[in-house]
């Protein structure tokens, strides 16, 4: 399969907490304000819960960029920020060994009517995407190729 061509539009992962990200992105759409349809929303108890392989296997399988939004300080889970730090500092440095661009990965704090951050985030990452450009699709682990067919 060939790489990725400058008209591809790259694909956002945006991994919500349930009582953060997913609340603002809920407070956008409830508000009536589109945002970039290349953004598929998983909503997640808590972003402590995916190891760094989640990630690397998401960007093998066709995501060019990745949004963790969550609750931040707000966090009702004991311990989820610095867990969830450890996971994505470790992340930015696997990333780094397979020559991937860390700032295809962001780790980011919305609160439940953050309308206006959530759409900032997305419209950033899509920005870095835009100039970086997304993964080549090559990249794609050889099932994930085949069940596409």
């Amino acid at each position: 399969m060939p790489a990725a061509t400058k008209d591809e539009t790259p694909k956002i992962l945006i991994l919500a907490s349930l009582s953060g990200g997913y609340r603002g992105a809920d407070a956008t759409g409830q508000s009536h304000l589109g945002y970039a349809p290349n953004t598929y929303i998983l909503p997640i108890m808590s972003a402590a819960m995916f190891p760094e392989s989640f990630y690397l296997k998401a960007f093998e399988r066709g995501f060019d960029g990745i949004l963790v939004m969550y609750s931040g300080t707000d966090s009702p889970y004991k311990g989820e920020i610095e867990r969830t730090a450890e996971i994505i500092g470790r992340t930015y440095d696997l990333m780094k060994e397979r020559n991937l661009d860390p700032r295809r990965l962001k780790l980011t704090s919305i609160c439940t009517v953050c309308v206006q951050p959530f759409l900032k985030e997305v419209n950033s990452m899509n920005h870095l995407l835009a100039g970086i450009g997304p993964l080549p699709r090559e990249q794609q682990p050889e099932a994930t190729r085949e069940g596409a067919r």
